[in-house]
């Protein structure tokens, strides 16, 4: 019995030990300050080695809005924060600490604060997702005023949908034990009910050490804060704990510590939320929150920082600068899960919080341009990544419209398959020229180049030369809804397969992407060696080039354009009526990305390009000109190409303008983007699939991985890739 005494008193010593050693950032590159209206990305995820793909749990931090406290808050498994109270005065919102919080480091499953409650108590908060099932809160504090402060936190975990119901309390485990729901219903695409996503989970709630008092309530915040005001002051005086609920349905559990610090005293306290599927036992997961019950989290700010160890150090023009950029990174390794079910290598999904139903589980080559930049800090990562595709490919050449752990995902309509813009070449091009690993380029190539002779022989059905998009061409073409090219009528939601008319055109944007594929193959080959290849993937290209001058220019406008692919005209016979394909889209740009455009017409490109009346507008480049009848401003959902600005195509334009010495130009777009990306991490702190060209509110799903493509476009500013 002496020898258990003495053992709970040595951990107890070594909690309190450990409060004396607060998370340092020992690389400068990665000290920041963000305070609530900085431009930062504050969604976290855990490291790819503890994070699974069914049941991951990944939180939003909210450090910014005064009318609510600190939290962390997962999709449809509420939110956890803490709630202080110091010397009787409750401090709940942020709004009301004497000093808020600020950020002073944020990695992609981590961020460390700062902040005061009440004058004179210094807190450095410490965030940690350590796996899909386990997050923790470490509260480090210090009193540094003149007087003893009584100190009372109560971590709460609350469910604003009265959707938590209390099992039991664990007194041996000073823990909860919940239950909450879940719904396979999502606003950005569904869940599959036929792959094992878990839809009841059991909740584990609790403290590192033995807690004054513990409750669950049904109530509002507010009614909330009036219990823990007054509790201990109510008629008749009973006392100051919580009410001890072990069971039954409520809006919040909270757990209840208290201690009172001399001047110059500190102390250190870890909550933690665990989260599982219902059918898997909580012991397991208890026993894991024990054995790291006593672990410093100072590993995980060094490990972050050894993951990052390849990037370039660059000399940031601006504080601003800085944090667009670290948070780009953030995103992409953010989303990155690893090698499991289909596939051997590691991946990404489209979003981890909030999860997309019609992105997660699966890669696609659009959102793989996110590579450009992921690869600057894990080039292996990255290429994995691109591996997926090569060990989905098929025998023929062909790579699915979307690669991952459940496999080749192929969106057959009658006998044929769909694909997905390509950009698979290119990608891998700029990998390597990141890693440097010839390895990895010869597997690439020989991939690449089955790839492109499959797309030439399924994609240019009339054999003219030209490339048509197969019969799923909105999906197939990444621009799914509200096409001004691809579709009859505006009516996109009535009949998506009447409106799709893709396969029976010409189409500018994939002549441009295979013409810019040929370009990147043949770079490939001659870095190999294969110089009689290389020449020859640039003649390829350079001849498809002529073809798309000759028929997808319009003189009369000054542009190119899609053409119908019975008499490469630029007319179409609809049942309503004859359509003209002359709109302006943001794909006629590409000439200048693809280096298909003689220089007297990228010229005259660049006219229509830097019209505000057309194309240049305050947030970027639009998929629509503006005087366009059908194009909108307005974000009011997913996957719209009648007006909103897409980043990596943004980017495309911008690397066409580079290769075309228009730098001037290239940089004040570059600027716009890096403004409409700032001004949303500075107001919200997400990423957005695409961005309004000229309001700041967006209804457009959040986080998508593309948003990582500002980190390229960063260090092209800087002149890092040679």
């Amino acid at each position: 019995m002496k020898q258990i005494i003495l053992t709970i008193t040595f951990l107890i010593t070594g909690f309190l030990n450990l409060s004396a050693q607060k998370i340092v950032v020992p690389d400068s590159y990665f000290n920041i300050v963000a305070m609530a209206n900085s431009p930062l990305y504050t969604t976290y995820a855990a490291s790819m080695e503890r994070s699974r793909l069914y049941g991951d749990k990944a939180y939003k931090m909210d450090y910014y809005s005064d009318c609510m406290p600190l939290n962390y808050s997962s999709e449809q498994a509420g939110k956890m924060f803490s709630i202080w109270k110091i010397n009787g005065v409750v401090a709940d919102r942020i709004g009301e600490f004497y000093r808020k919080p600020m950020v002073l480091a944020s990695f992609p499953d981590m961020a460390v604060l700062e902040y005061e409650p009440y004058a004179g108590l210094n807190v450095q908060e410490i965030f940690l997702v350590y796996s899909s099932t386990l997050a923790y809160v470490d509260l480090n504090f210090t009193n540094k005023s003149d007087r003893d402060m009584d100190i009372e936190i109560y971590p709460v975990l609350q469910f604003s949908n009265s959707g938590l119901e209390i099992k039991s309390f664990d007194k041996k485990n000073n823990c909860y034990l919940a239950q909450h729901n879940e719904s396979l219903n999502r606003y950005y695409g569904d869940l599959s009910d036929t792959l094992p996503y878990p839809t009841e989970y059991t909740d584990v709630f609790g403290i590192n050490f033995p807690q004054y008092s513990y409750g669950g309530y049904k109530c509002s915040f507010e009614e909330f804060h009036n219990t823990i005001k007054t509790n201990y002051n109510s008629l008749p005086r009973v006392t100051d704990s919580l009410n001890l609920l072990n069971s039954g349905a409520v809006d919040f559990i909270s757990l209840h510590y208290k201690v009172t610090l001399k001047p110059g005293e500190n102390r250190y306290v870890r909550y933690y939320r665990g989260c599982i599927k219902r059918s898997e036992k909580p012991e397991k997961l208890l026993l894991e929150i024990n054995g790291l019950k006593m672990q410093l989290l100072q590993k995980y700010v060094d490990n972050n920082i050894k993951e990052f160890a390849k990037m370039p150090t660059i000399r940031f023009h601006t504080d601003t600068e800085k944090l667009l950029f670290l948070s780009s990174i953030n995103l992409a390794r953010g989303c990155m899960l690893p090698a499991e079910g289909k596939t051997k290598n590691n991946y990404y999904v489209f979003s981890r919080n909030p999860i997309w139903g019609w992105g997660h589980g699966s890669q696609s080559q659009n959102e793989s341009l996110s590579m450009l930049t992921y690869a600057f800090a894990d080039p292996m990562s990255a290429e994995n990544s691109q591996k997926v595709y090569m060990e989905q490919q098929d025998k023929h050449g062909f790579i699915p419209y979307r690669n991952g752990p459940r496999g080749p995902e192929t969106y057959e309509k009658g006998t044929q398959f769909t694909t997905s813009a390509p950009f698979f070449n290119w990608t891998n091009w700029e990998i390597f020229r990141i890693s440097k690993n010839e390895e990895f380029l010869e597997q690439a190539y020989d991939a690449g180049e089955s790839y492109m002779e499959w797309l030439t022989e399924n994609r240019d059905t009339d054999g003219d030369g030209l490339f048509e998009w197969g019969p799923n061409g909105l999906i197939e073409s990444v621009r799914d809804w509200y096409n001004a090219a691809f579709q009859i009528t505006n009516q996109m939601f009535e009949n998506v397969e009447k409106e799709d008319i893709a396969n029976q055109l010409e189409c500018l944007d994939l002549n441009f992407m295979i013409i810019h594929e040929m370009r990147s193959l043949s770079k490939m080959a001659k870095a190999l060696g294969k110089n009689r290849a290389g020449n020859n993937w640039t003649e390829k290209a350079d001849k498809l080039s002529e073809l798309v001058n000759k028929f997808m220019w319009d003189d009369s406008t000054n542009f190119y354009y899609n053409i119908n692919k019975t008499d490469h005209s630029f007319k179409y016979k609809a049942p309503h009526g004859e359509l003209d394909l002359r709109r302006m889209e943001i794909i006629g740009f590409l000439a200048l990305w693809a280096e298909a455009a003689p220089k007297d017409r990228a010229e005259k490109i660049l006219k229509h390009l830097t019209n505000p009346a057309k194309f240049w507008r305050k947030n970027g480049i639009p998929s629509l000109a503006a005087d366009d009848k059908w194009y909108s401003p307005n974000i009011d959902y997913c996957c719209r190409w009648n007006g909103p600005v897409w980043l990596t195509w943004n980017y495309m334009v911008y690397n066409g303008l580079m290769n075309y010495g228009y730098k001037d130009v290239a940089k004040q777009l570059s600027d716009k983007m890096m403004q409409s990306v700032i001004t949303q991490l500075s107001k919200n702190h997400n990423f957005w699939e695409s961005y309004s060209p000229d309001n700041d509110v967006l209804n457009s799903p959040p986080n998508m991985i593309t948003g990582a493509i500002m980190g390229r476009l960063i260090m092209d500013g800087y002149n890092i890739v040679k």
